[in-house]
C-alpha cells in the first residue's frame, strides 16, 4: 500500500507582509525573502537600518543587482526576479487554503422530509422569489413590476398551508432569506424542516435555525420525556428555553406554568418577566395562584406583569381588589340632568395599590391622581360598570356625560380594558358607528387605540366597520385599520379601499400619500377582484391644480396593483394540489 505524499511544508508567518514591504521600499533597499521554508534567509532589516543587501554582480552600470541567497558570496538570480518567484509560490499557498489533512468523518446524512415535494411551477416560483429577495428596495419611483420581496412571506404561508417539503437545492437560499429577514423565520424553517437544522450545523451563518427548536432537534421534547425536558430547561441557552417554554404552553399549559415554577427562585429579573410574558397563551383561571405569588416579585416590571395578566381574568381575586377600588371613584350622579358620570380620582397610591401592579410614579407631564385612576379602571373587570352605573349597557354608559373634564381619561382607560379582556361589546360602544361625524369613536382617542378596539371584533364585523369608516373618512386616516384586517380583504373592504384611491386619483391628490396603503392593498386584496380594476390602468387627464406627473403615477401604480393580484392568483394556482387520477383511469 503507498503512503501519501507528506504535506507541503506550511508557509512562515510574515512572509507576505515581508513580500508586500520589499515590493514597496524596492529591491535596492530591502532584499527580498526568499523561499518560505529557506532558514538561510537574512532576518529583515530593521527600521533605520539603510544597508544595502548584499548583492554580487554588477549593479552599479544600471543593471539589476543580484542577490546572493546564502550570503555566501554565491551569485544568485536577479533581485526583482527573486521578489516575483516567492510572490507567485506564496501566493499559490495563500489560495490553497489548508494543508493536505486527515479527512473529516463523514456527516450523518440529512432527515428525510416525508412531506409532498412542491409542484414543478411552485418550486420555480420559489427559486424566482428567493433570487430576487434583495427586492426593489431604496428611494424613487418603484415602477409597474410587483415587488417580489413582499410576495414571499405569503408564498411561504400558502406553502405551509398545502404541507410541502422545500426543495432540497433551495434550502441554502432560503436559510440565506430567513437570517436577512427574522420576520420569514418562522415560516421559512417550517417550510426547510429537519433539514434546515442539519445544515445549520454546518454552517455558522444560519445557526439562528437551531435557536428556534429548543435543543437543536427536529422536534421539541415531550412532556412524556421529562428527563430531557428538565435538561434543556436547565441547560439550555436563554433562547432555546424562551422557544421551548413557548412551545410546551402552546400545547400543555399547565406543563409549562409548572417548569416555569420549578426555577422561579433562581431565574434572573429580566429572564423571569420574558418567561413570564409566555403565559398569556392559554391564560385562564389555572394559572391564578402563580401569578399572585408573582406579585410579591422583587422586580416591579414582573410585578406589573404578572397584575397585567390577573386583570385579563375578571374572576381573579386582583380583578376583585381593581373591582372595589376603581368602584369609589366612579359613581353616577343623579342630581344632575342627564344623569352623569362624576369622578374622584385616588388622593393616594398605598403599598396594597402598588403590590396589585398600580406604578405609582406617573410619566413626565402626567398629574399623579389621573394616572393612579386610569390604572384602576383599565384594570377592573368591565362587569364592574353596569352595575354600578344604573344598569346600562356598554353602549348607553360610554354615551353618559362626565363631569369636570374627566371624560378622555376615563374613555381611555375603557379602551385599555376592552382590549385586555377582550370585550367585544365594550369595544364596539367605544368605536362608536365607523360613520360618525368625528373621526375618532366616542372613547377612542387615537388610531392606535381604535386599531386595538377592532381587534377584538371577529374578521367580518372588523372588515365592515373599516370599510364604512373609509367610505366616511376616506383613506387619510385608515392605514393603521387597515392593517387589523383579515387577508385577504373582505369584498366589502376592498372594494371601498380601491374606490377611495380612484376617487383620491381624480381629485388629482398628491400620489405618493396613498403609497402605504397602495402596497397593502397589493398584498391584501383578493386576487379574484383583479379583472374589477381593468378599467382603472389608463392614465388620466390631470386637473389643473393636482401635482405634476399626477396622473402617470397614479396608472403605474394601478398596473403594478392589478399585475400583482395576477401574480398571487398564479401562486395560488401553483400551490394548489392537484386531484390524482381517478382509480382504473
Amino acid at each position: 500500500m503507498t503512503r501519501p505524499p507528506a504535506p507541503a511544508d506550511p508557509p512562515e508567518p510574515g512572509v507576505w507582509e515581508e513580500l508586500v514591504t520589499t515590493a514597496l521600499l524596492g529591491t535596492d533597499r530591502r532584499r527580498p525573502p526568499a523561499e518560505p521554508g529557506d532558514h538561510r534567509r537574512t532576518p529583515p532589516a530593521r527600521p533605520g537600518d539603510h544597508r544595502r543587501t548584499p548583492t554580487t554582480g554588477p549593479g552599479e552600470d544600471g543593471h539589476a543587482p543580484t542577490v546572493d541567497p546564502g550570503g555566501d558570496g554565491r551569485p544568485g538570480t536577479s533581485a526583482p526576479a527573486v521578489l516575483l518567484d516567492t510572490a507567485a509560490r506564496e501566493t499559490v499557498r495563500r489560495r490553497a487554503g489548508l494543508r493536505p489533512a486527515r479527512a473529516a468523518r463523514r456527516p450523518e446524512p440529512a432527515p428525510a422530509d416525508p412531506r409532498p415535494a412542491l409542484p414543478a411551477a411552485a418550486a420555480r416560483r420559489l427559486a424566482t422569489l428567493l433570487a430576487d429577495r434583495a427586492g426593489t428596495a431604496g428611494g424613487g419611483r418603484r415602477g409597474a413590476a410587483p415587488d417580489l420581496t413582499e410576495l414571499l412571506p405569503q408564498w411561504l404561508a400558502l406553502a405551509n398551508a398545502h404541507g410541502y417539503a422545500a426543495p432540497p437545492e433551495l434550502l441554502p437560499a432560503l436559510l440565506d432569506a430567513a437570517r436577512g429577514r427574522t420576520d420569514l423565520r418562522p415560516a421559512a424553517l417550517v417550510l426547510a424542516g429537519g433539514r434546515a437544522l442539519w445544515l445549520a450545523r454546518l454552517n455558522p451563518d444560519w445557526r439562528f435555525a437551531l435557536r428556534a427548536t429548543p435543543g437543536g432537534g427536529t422536534t421539541t421534547p415531550r412532556t412524556e420525556d421529562p428527563d430531557r425536558l428538565r435538561r434543556l430547561w436547565q441547560e439550555g441557552l436563554f433562547a432555546e428555553r424562551v422557544a421551548l417554554l413557548a412551545a410546551i404552553r402552546s400545547r400543555e399549559p399547565a406543563a409549562a406554568r409548572e417548569l416555569l415554577a420549578s426555577t422561579w427562585a433562581t431565574e434572573r429579573a429580566e429572564d423571569r418577566l420574558m418567561f413570564l410574558d409566555s403565559l398569556r397563551v392559554g391564560l385562564d383561571a389555572r394559572d391564578e395562584p402563580f401569578l399572585e405569588r408573582a406579585l410579591d416579585d422583587r422586580s416591579r416590571n414582573v410585578r406589573s406583569t404578572a397584575a397585567e395578566l390577573l386583570s385579563a381574568l375578571p374572576l381573579s381575586a386582583l380583578a376583585a381588589r381593581m373591582a372595589v377600588r376603581a368602584a369609589a371613584c366612579v359613581a353616577l350622579d343623579h342630581t344632575l340632568q342627564p344623569a352623569t358620570i362624576s369622578v374622584e380620582a385616588p388622593h393616594e397610591c398605598d403599598p396594597s395599590m402598588e403590590r396589585d401592579g398600580v406604578v405609582a410614579r406617573p410619566p413626565a407631564g402626567r398629574g399623579e391622581r389621573s394616572w393612579w385612576l386610569g390604572q384602576l379602571v383599565e384594570a377592573a373587570p368591565l362587569g364592574t360598570w353596569p352595575g354600578r352605573l344604573g344598569g346600562r349597557a356598554p353602549r348607553e354608559i360610554v354615551a353618559l356625560p362626565v363631569a369636570d373634564g374627566w371624560q378622555g381619561e376615563l374613555h381611555a382607560a375603557w379602551c385599555r380594558a376592552a382590549v385586555r379582556q377582550r370585550d367585544a361589546a365594550w369595544s364596539r360602544a367605544l368605536l362608536g358607528a365607523p360613520g360618525a361625524p368625528e373621526a375618532g369613536g366616542p372613547g377612542a382617542v387615537s388610531l392606535a387605540e381604535r386599531a386595538r378596539l377592532l381587534s377584538t371584533l371577529d374578521a367580518g364585523e372588523r372588515a365592515d366597520w373599516v370599510a364604512g369608516f373609509i367610505a366616511t373618512h376616506g383613506l387619510s386616516e385608515a392605514f393603521q385599520l387597515l392593517g387589523v384586517c383579515a387577508v385577504p380583504w373582505a369584498p366589502a373592504l376592498g372594494r371601498a379601499v380601491v374606490d377611495a384611491l380612484d376617487i383620491a386619483r381624480d381629485a388629482g391628490s398628491y400620489p405618493w400619500s396613498f403609497s402605504g396603503v397602495m402596497g397593502l392593498a397589493e398584498r391584501c386584496l383578493d386576487p379574484a377582484e383583479a379583472s374589477r380594476f381593468d378599467a382603472l390602468l389608463a392614465t388620466p387627464e390631470e386637473p389643473e391644480d393636482a401635482s405634476p406627473g399626477a396622473g402617470g403615477y397614479w396608472s403605474e401604480a394601478f398596473q403594478r396593483l392589478v399585475s400583482t393580484l395576477r401574480l398571487r392568483a398564479a401562486m395560488t394556482r401553483e400551490l394548489t394540489p392537484r386531484p390524482g387520477p381517478e382509480p382504473g383511469a
